[in-house]
């Protein structure tokens, strides 16, 4: 086994269990009944304790140790988990992040800032810990010290520790213990240097009428209070000669039901039968176990119809307690779970997803030669072949893009930290509301949409919703609402960032844009086009520079790194009822279904989900098109955009033109083309930098016949055609 693999796997699965945890701990805040999140977020703590502990990772260890104390006396009900609480446990993952961060960048040691903040945090968890806390002395070192306070050593269930919580021995010497040249009273005499006998009874119900008793038989029947710290077996062990003659139930003291539980839950994540975690745990022992097998096999041969379950015998018989069986029945039940879980995945790395695309992207490319070839040598076999294998390449290349599609809701869920964090710093009640976590797009997508969302839902926490003084003024909840929404349309992902808050004022943002020259003060705009201005380079209508923003930097790079992504923005506001910031993304940046036109010499490629329809262009249009750029499609106005002249294609127009409608959005336009090829896989290739700034093409792809066709920006080209309209009807105006 590799090590190092084995190393960053347990680096990757601890950030997955601190993920969980911080969900966990978000949730506390909101549950009615928070027992699962406190149990959810104990076997987070525990599991990484346990995991470093195998790496010799002693800083790891040494901090989760005294979080998973804490942890345990909230299960226990000890402590009560408040808002204060939450946001030490969230440090305490931030911590533990960061020490595994410094553990992939291959740092043996924790450095000396490192070390003092772990050591506040564990100040802190201590307080919650009280006079029982032990002492972690976490150095600038990697071998910090766990220095445990003695405990002692029964506690009963109602707290504090007492000595009455015993031991209960039933002990039924069987008749032939006499002849077989044992003494009953020399196993009590033993049990003696196990511990204490707080009380003793002797049954009389076994012994015979004086006429027909035996004097070489045994008729003795003890009940015994016993107090020790030894286990079960260890007990049991004192009558291990005389085990095969006697019956002998061992009860524990009601204070250890506590540690069964506790012990069960940290049992390994493996199948085990109830019967084994039983007796893993202390509560049943290994002899106990065999009987009760015995028994079992002896009710399903015959003397009962169905087999009776080991919980119930336990039970019953009175050996083992019903909560620690209800608690081993419930970890057997998670642990299938958990395993039905990973048999249905399998982590593969990233780079071997987009290798296997760029493959398929040969391929597609390959097919597509084949297929023209196939269909230039008028050969009906050749062609049906390569219709098959273009089937065939279309299915595979669906499914390796269905690979790398992941649900948005995970990069959602990472914001209910962020808005609790930064409502508290506002000091703004905000409530955060998810919808669409479902919807699934390309992880290359996701990776990369996380800043631009970040920014957002800052900026709209900080500049969009008020305080709760103007929110109260104004009639509005105290509470703000935050809302992250996505959704699929029109062959792109939507993603919706919301707020309830004041809205922008049109009034303000085009004075401001006004006094730094990106308007002049006859320009006409309108309001979609003036909200469109606070993504602007160095735009800001803060009065006041904050931690947060007001500096003018982000809602720029929000723009960049969508456009980026070959996604637009959009925003729609109402003054005083809150704004909406709307991204348009497509669903996948690597392969795609497009439509082939040709303009002149050249070929272009459409998005398929953006076409709705192709028209020829009729002589009364294209005579009218010299005057006007729009068109009237049956009865609505559609205005185009003529490519032969955006691309400066040099010759005349055939004698036929052709429209293709394209939709993005609530917007759409009409591109005039001279020829229309038909449908065509198209993969992506990026335009060099040479190319990037060039208007209306988002990217190229490679034909069959191996020439380059353009993929055209068809957002572009309909906010061009809606502009050039709308400058027209103002200058006819």
């Amino acid at each position: 086994m590799n090590l190092d693999d084995a190393l960053q796997t347990f680096v990757v699965e601890s950030h997955e269990l601190l993920q969980a945890m911080e969900e966990a701990l978000l949730d506390i805040e909101h549950s009615a009944d928070p027992v699962e999140s406190i149990n959810a977020i104990f076997r987070a703590a525990h599991t990484i304790k346990g995991s470093a502990g195998l790496f010799g990772l002693d800083g790891i260890v040494a901090f989760t140790h005294v979080m998973e104390s804490v942890l345990d006396k909230v299960r226990d009900g000890k402590v009560s988990i408040d808002d204060d609480m939450v946001a030490l446990l969230l440090s305490c993952g931030d911590h533990i992040k960061a020490l595994l961060g410094g553990l992939s960048g291959g740092q043996e040691h924790i450095d000396p800032d490192m070390a003092s903040i772990g050591a506040a945090l564990i100040e802190r968890l201590s307080v919650y810990l009280g006079e029982t806390a032990g002492k972690t002395v976490v150095t600038a070192g990697h071998h910090p010290k766990v220095e445990s306070a003695a405990e002692p050593k029964v506690e009963s269930m109602g707290g504090g520790f007492v000595e009455t919580d015993n031991w209960h021995i039933s002990l039924h010497f069987g008749i032939d213990v006499l002849r077989n040249g044992m003494d009953p009273l020399s196993f009590i005499r033993y049990l003696c240097t196990l511990g204490e006998i707080v009380g003793i009874s002797t049954s009389f119900e076994a012994i015979p009428p004086a006429a027909e008793m035996d004097p070489e038989s045994c008729y003795l029947k003890f009940e015994i209070n016993f107090f020790s710290d030894a286990d079960k077996a260890t007990i049991e062990g004192a009558f291990e000669f005389v085990q095969d003659d006697c019956i002998i139930h061992i009860l524990p003291p009601r204070s250890r039901i506590d540690d069964y539980l506790h012990l069960i839950q940290e049992l390994p994540v493996e199948d085990m039968r109830l019967g084994e975690m039983l007796v893993r745990c202390g509560t049943l022992t290994q002899r106990e176990l065999e009987q009760i097998l015995v028994i079992q096999g002896a009710n399903a041969s015959g003397q009962v119809q169905q087999q009776s379950p080991i919980g119930e015998i336990v039970v019953e018989a009175g050996i083992v307690h019903a909560p620690v069986v209800e608690a081993a029945l419930e970890k057997q039940k998670s642990v299938k779970d958990v395993k039905a879980q990973e048999s249905r995945l399998i982590r593969v790395d990233s780079e071997k997803l987009d290798n296997l695309i760029n493959l398929v992207g040969e391929l597609v490319i390959a097919g597509a030669s084949a297929s023209l070839l196939s269909h230039r040598s008028a050969d009906v076999q050749l062609q049906e072949a390569t219709s098959n294998i273009s089937r065939l390449v279309e299915e595979i290349r669906d499914g390796a893009l269905q690979l790398r599609m992941v649900q948005i809701g995970e990069t959602f869920k990472r914001f209910n930290r962020v808005v609790r964090d930064v409502s508290r710093e506002l000091g703004k009640d905000i409530e955060l509301q998810i919808s669409g976590a479902e919807t699934e797009l390309d992880k290359t997508v996701v990776d990369k949409i996380g800043d631009p969302l970040m920014h957002l839902v800052r900026n709209a926490m900080d500049h969009g919703i008020e305080s709760t003084e103007l929110r109260q003024s104004r009639g509005k909840p105290v509470k703000g609402t935050l809302r992250l929404n996505a959704y699929h349309d029109s062959g792109s992902i939507v993603i919706e960032v919301s707020d309830d808050g004041g809205g922008l004022s049109r009034e303000r943002i085009l004075k401001k844009a006004i006094d730094k020259g990106l308007v002049s003060p006859t320009q006409s705009l309108s309001d979609q086009e003036i909200y469109m201005l606070i993504f602007e380079a160095g735009f800001s209508t803060a009065d006041k520079v904050s931690n947060l923003s007001g500096r003018g930097v982000g809602m720029d790079v929000v723009r960049r790194n969508i456009e980026a992504l070959r996604g637009t923005c959009e925003l729609e506001s109402q003054e005083g009822q809150g704004s909406t910031v709307r991204i348009r993304l497509p669903l996948t940046l690597a392969i795609i279904d497009g439509f082939q036109i040709g303009v002149g010499s050249a070929t272009y490629v459409v998005p398929l989900d953006m076409v709705k329809e192709c028209l020829e262009m009729s002589g009364e249009d294209r005579q009218k098109s010299r005057e006007h750029n729009y068109l009237n499609l049956r009865g609505e106005v559609l205005p185009f955009v003529r490519l032969r002249e955006h691309f400066r294609e040099k010759g005349q127009a055939g004698p036929r033109e052709n429209v293709v409608v394209v939709q993005y959005g609530s917007q759409k336009a009409g591109l005039v083309v001279d020829e229309l090829m038909g449908e065509f896989q198209a993969v992506i290739k990026p335009l060099g930098a040479l190319f990037g700034n060039l208007k209306g093409i988002s990217g190229s792809t490679i034909l069959g016949t191996g020439e380059v066709a353009l993929i055209l920006d068809v957002p572009s080209l309909i906010q061009q055609a809606a502009s050039s309209e709308s400058k027209m009807a103002l200058v006819q105006a």
